[in-house]
């Protein structure tokens, strides 16, 4: 993922020509890349360094819930988004991710409202409703329904 700048001190230019400098964006609509931390902070060297430490640190929190609510009853990519907002408002890495994640998402979204694609997604879901009310089916009829406080040993 290029910021568009090879060269130090280079600003780097977006895909319309137009300059990231941590502006609005006019044509995109969105904000340039860089740091969102405020003036005063990016002013001091030490302390925008100490700033960035605890965007990471606070992000890196976050994406390690996110990460553990993965396999748990959870919103755990919910979280890992949240935590890469968090590091998007530092680092221009993040951003980068962030927004690739964004095109892919609204990508995935329009694909999916293709009628064919619905019409499919449809017919498979209906497909494999039916082979597990089938097993479902087959499994009752041999075992039967016993509840486990009548179970006889």
């Amino acid at each position: 993922m290029n910021t568009g700048s090879n060269e130090p001190g280079e600003a780097a230019v977006a895909s319309d020509g137009s300059e990231v400098d941590g502006t609005t964006d006019g044509a995109a609509g969105e904000r340039g890349l860089g740091s969102r931390a405020p003036e005063f902070v990016r002013a001091r060297r030490m302390l925008h360094l100490s700033w960035q430490v605890g965007v990471f640190a606070v992000g890196l929190a976050v994406v390690g819930v996110g990460i553990v609510l993965l396999p748990l009853p959870g919103p755990g990519w919910v979280v890992i988004f949240a935590g890469m907002a968090i590091w998007a408002t530092e680092f221009v890495w993040a951003q980068l991710v962030l927004r690739w994640t964004k095109r892919k998402v609204t990508e995935a979204a329009q694909k999916a409202l293709d009628p064919r694609v619905r019409r499919r997604n449809l017919t498979l879901t209906a497909i494999g409703l039916a082979i597990v009310a089938g097993g479902l089916g087959i499994y009752l009829s041999r075992y039967g329904v016993v509840m486990p406080w009548k179970i006889e040993e």
